[in-house]
């Protein structure tokens, strides 16, 4: 795996806050971050899975409909 580095402003408060809690998770600042960033990652990957999921859904349910209104077209 090739390393990258991403940068970004914040506020020095936030940026001490996240580092005393990385500090109190015995976990260096990059650590904490990547971490978060992670975890961010995982929910909105999850979040878009199941708005996609529920998409297709309705999309297969109005097909099925339209396919039960076709049982008494006297082909089957």
């Amino acid at each position: 795996m090739t390393a990258a580095t991403l940068s970004f402003r914040a506020p020095s408060e936030f940026a001490e806050q996240t580092k005393a809690l990385a500090t109190a998770m015995s976990m260096t600042s990059s650590d904490y971050v990547r971490e978060a960033v992670r975890e961010k990652n995982e929910r909105t990957m999850g979040d878009r899975i199941v708005f996609l999921s529920a998409q297709l859904s309705a999309r297969h349910l109005q097909e099925n409909l339209a396919l039960d209104a076709t049982t008494g077209d006297g082909l089957a």
